[in-house]
């Protein structure tokens, strides 16, 4: 499969197609809702969404920017997510490693994937996060 200008041709299906990504869902421990308001709606600028009644009794809390949605959901025995991650596109990459950094953040730059700028960061529970930007943009 080739990555070439990010350009990968999408198979047409007669029963469906694809319109994009609507939300991904991040576990977080119990009572961790206010380390997720901290560091996705105060760090990265996301605006909370009110969950439904039946799913807001579960706890976690839900987030959305740039036209798609995080949703941080509780899990007992929480471990965090060290290898798998969203990976997240973004215009002006490096003024948000720049606010990461100033929050306090580790930003790790890695130039491995082709026709991008990325960096990996951790949100405050140790989830790996994956921020893009297309080169040149």
């Amino acid at each position: 499969m080739s990555r070439e200008n990010d350009t990968v041709p999408e198979r047409d299906s007669a029963d469906f197609t694809f319109g994009g990504l609507h939300h991904v869902q991040l576990a977080v421990p119990p009572g961790a809702e206010d380390l997720c308001r901290q560091f996705w709606g105060g760090v990265l600028g996301m605006t909370e969404l009110e969950k439904p009644p039946a799913l807001a009794a579960r706890g976690g809390c839900w987030f959305r920017g740039g036209g798609f949605e995080v949703h941080l959901g509780v899990e007992k025995d929480f471990v965090p997510a060290r290898k798998a991650h969203p990976a997240i596109l973004v215009r002006s990459l490096r003024a948000l490693a720049r606010r990461l950094e100033e929050h306090g953040h580790t930003v790790n730059w890695n130039g491995e994937f082709p026709g991008h700028d990325r960096f990996y960061a951790f949100d405050k529970l140790g989830n790996r996060l994956e921020f893009l930007e297309p080169e040149g943009a």
